[in-house]
């Protein structure tokens, strides 16, 4: 059967006939536009045509999002002068640091849709000078290697702003959030809860855009009903917390999103919670995601 594959792929049918080879690289290319990068990099190892169609600049360039060239501006020119849009993409689809480091910007791989990330180190954090209340830890469990750690305080707020030319496109903005401190001892992972006042009140999520649009909700972070539906607690476990989305209907001018989460009932001290980041993430794509609190 190997045989036979082989020979249909490369030199026609067994029996003589037309194979795959023997399509025109043009309407591979044209079938490609269908299909998502990581298929079409699998398809490229049947034969000469495929291999050709798979490089094709008009079909890579299809799965770059339109304003690919303003994404590109993260990079000096000599980095992408010269490359394919094949070359491009894979460029994209990796992380693109910006902003000190604090701030990373990728492609997702299948669809080709903008992704980010922000550290909680390009967000303002009340007190976060004060070791008395915070610390930054430093950890593998992040992309950025250091999470801001709340030992106690009375004012929880934390502001982050971004402006940045995202695609068109629906996103989704939420807090990861860890309650308790996790470390490593004898290579295994071990979680110390000091984790106290978040059952209390709840905390609020905000974010705005220049452009007019709000969403905003409350959560308590500490509540003690299972999540999800998969039976696991919030405590111990990194989790997404939903804000809001918004929507970009043009890259130019760069949309300008503001976000935050607080808890400002001075009534009580609350503590024991890592912050790692925020992501803005294409809504249908952050919906397979695990462990996303949504309501």
């Amino acid at each position: 059967m190997g045989a036979s594959l082989s020979n249909l792929t490369e030199n026609g049918a067994a029996g003589g006939g037309p194979g795959l080879g023997d399509i025109p690289e043009s309407c591979v290319a044209c079938v490609f536009l269908y299909l998502t990068p990581p298929e079409i990099c699998n398809l490229a190892r049947l034969n000469r045509a495929f291999r050709g169609a798979a490089s094709s600049d008009a079909v890579w360039e299809a799965k770059l999002p339109p304003n690919y060239q303003q994404l590109l501006e993260l990079f000096p020119p000599e980095r992408y002068q010269k490359l394919s849009k094949k070359d491009i993409f894979a460029l994209l689809s990796r992380p693109v640091s910006f902003d000190d480091g604090y701030k990373e910007v990728w492609l997702d791989r299948v669809t080709g849709r903008a992704c980010m990330a922000i550290s909680a180190k390009a967000m303002t954090i009340t007190g976060i000078e004060d070791r008395r209340y915070w610390n930054w830890i430093t950890t593998d469990e992040s992309r950025f290697h250091v999470v801001a750690y709340l030992q106690q305080i009375w004012w929880f707020e934390v502001d982050g702003f971004v402006k940045f030319p995202f695609p068109p496109d629906t996103y989704t903005v939420s807090f990861r959030i860890h309650l308790g401190r996790s470390s490593k001892r004898l290579l295994r992972r071990v979680c110390y809860e000091h984790t106290h006042g978040w059952d209390i009140k709840p905390v609020r999520f905000e974010l705005s855009t220049a452009d007019g649009q709000e969403a905003s909700r409350e959560c308590c972070l500490d509540d003690t009903e299972p999540d999800d539906g998969t039976g696991n607690h919030k405590r111990g476990c990194w989790v997404d917390y939903k804000v809001g989305e918004f929507v970009v209907s043009e890259s130019d001018p760069a949309t300008e999103v503001s976000f935050s989460m607080k808890q400002i009932d001075c009534t009580h001290s609350k503590g024991g919670l890592c912050v790692d980041m925020v992501t803005i993430i294409p809504n249908d794509l952050i919906r397979g995601r695990k462990r996303v609190i949504w309501s």
